[in-house]
């Protein structure tokens, strides 16, 4: 088993790949296949949260990069900024992470949350696509640990 407990910052093309939704992507220590079928078993510093696009060196040398894999999520889009915005504070309200893009939000498929932005008056698709959520304005160690809120966004790294 490929041991990886590093990541790659250099400029070589990765040789392998790494596909991991984002709740996989959170976690420092996980046994997982690369694309070509061989495991690998990440050993990383804790609080590592890695995005799609990024390198892992193994141990053996060779560059892997990360791939963000599609997941149910759902794309929520509202009349106007305004009404977004209020979608927005509802959830970072709830801990839920969020990924922002133009004129859109996407959050992972949660039907009580679906309720909730539907109820607010947005409407809300539900997608299959990669998950990349906001770092938070907490990145940099601020944490709920044991509070139950499933509050990992908080402890996430920027790109």
């Amino acid at each position: 088993m490929l041991l990886i407990e590093s990541l790659y910052t250099g400029v070589r093309a990765a040789t392998e790949k790494l596909e991991l939704d984002f709740g996989y992507r959170t976690k420092s220590r996980l046994r997982a296949k690369l694309g070509s079928g061989e495991e690998v078993g990440l050993f990383l510093p804790r609080g590592t949260i890695l995005r799609g696009g990024q390198k892992l060196q193994g141990g053996d040398g060779r560059v892997i990069e990360v791939v963000a894999a599609a997941e149910s999520l759902l794309e929520v889009r509202c009349a106007d900024a305004f009404e977004l915005a209020r979608a927005a504070y509802h959830l970072g309200n709830r801990h839920v992470a969020v990924e922002l893009g133009e004129g859109w939000l996407r959050i992972q498929a949660d039907h009580v949350l679906e309720g909730m932005l539907v109820g607010l008056g947005a409407e809300v698709s539900p997608i299959s696509a990669p998950f990349e959520p906001e770092a938070g304005a907490y990145a940099h160690g601020h944490q709920h640990p044991g509070d139950g809120s499933g509050a990992r966004i908080h402890m996430m790294s920027g790109t």
